[in-house]
């Protein structure tokens, strides 16, 4: 990149492969893991960090949104410069501490992990204290709604999990990082019924012009990533060029949403190049002045690093 850019979603938990076993809890216990022959995979999150600032990619927001990833990422975002974090316990997480085991328009069976025994009362009790005692903790997110995969009542409980996280983001006065798929309607609902946090962003944006044109109306950020570069997704393309740069942001949400034409391989933060000059194309725009705005909006969002 011509100017350093901010990942601002990315998942590096489980880039590295910390849930492998000899992980004690620490974020300087990440195993090596298995890097398998794909170039894509460093085998720690050191690798994972110099590689993308090695292109322009020095900044990043680490969000975990499941209890582990919780823990794990206050730990990571006090012992590296590079990363700030977002804390939340995701919409579908939500439906499994709530204990309830729908299958969904998904068609996938529920696969309820031993954290889920956690009611949804204490996994949200301990977002909210991870988020009070790091001052590197500096969103809420991701949380949500999630249609495709939520039945009638799972989706009940993915909307009270939302309201509480984004009360949680207000009182604190931390941005709010959305997941919203297949629920644009109701994302919205929640966000004029309660009234939505001065930094709202919709992470991996997946709505057309009519959503973007809703966002600018509110004054709400939109996280684009690999997918704005599909061919196949030409209502992206419109709605980043109808945004006004200053609510624009970029994203890997790695290790998934890997950028044309790489995809198949997994996702990491120095992929995020291939997003920003993709962005920079749809928008008819120079990439030193998307990198500068991005950058600029990127502090404005979580503040200074």
């Amino acid at each position: 990149m011509p100017l350093p850019v901010v990942d601002n979603h990315t998942h590096l938990e489980t880039v590295v492969g910390w849930r492998a076993p000899g992980w004690d809890g620490s974020a300087g216990s990440v195993p090596e893991g298995d890097a398998s022959d794909d170039e894509a995979a460093a085998p720690t999150l050191e690798a994972h960090l110099e590689r993308a600032a090695g292109v322009g990619v020095p900044r990043m927001v680490q969000v975990g949104c499941d209890v582990e990833a919780v823990r794990w990422t206050d730990a990571v975002v006090r012992e590296h410069g590079a990363l700030l974090g977002a804390v939340a316990i995701h919409p579908n997480e939500a439906v499994l501490h709530a204990g309830v085991h729908e299958v969904a328009p998904d068609g996938l069976e529920p696969d309820p992990q031993p954290w889920h025994d956690l009611p949804l009362d204490e996994a949200l009790d301990l977002v909210a204290r991870t988020a009070r005692g790091n001052e590197r903790i500096r969103a809420i997110g991701e949380t949500g709604l999630d249609h495709f995969r939520a039945g009638p009542r799972g989706r009940e409980i993915q909307r009270e999990a939302f309201r509480a996280h984004v009360a949680l983001a207000k009182e604190l006065g931390l941005a709010l990082q959305i997941h919203d798929r297949d629920a644009h309607d109701e994302v919205v609902d929640v966000l004029l019924r309660d009234g939505a946090p001065e930094r709202t962003v919709f992470h991996c944006f997946s709505g057309g012009p009519e959503l973007a044109a809703l966002a600018v109306e509110h004054g709400w950020f939109c996280s684009f990533a690999g997918p704005v570069s599909f061919p196949s997704n030409g209502h992206l393309r419109d709605a980043a060029r109808l945004l006004p740069a200053e609510l624009l942001l970029v994203e890997t949400d790695a290790p998934y949403l890997t950028v044309h034409p790489l995809r198949g391989r997994p996702n990491a933060p120095y992929l995020l190049p291939g997003t920003v000059r993709a962005l920079a194309a749809a928008r008819g725009e120079a990439l030193t002045d998307v990198c500068e705005t991005l950058l600029r909006t990127s502090q404005d969002v979580y503040g200074p690093w």
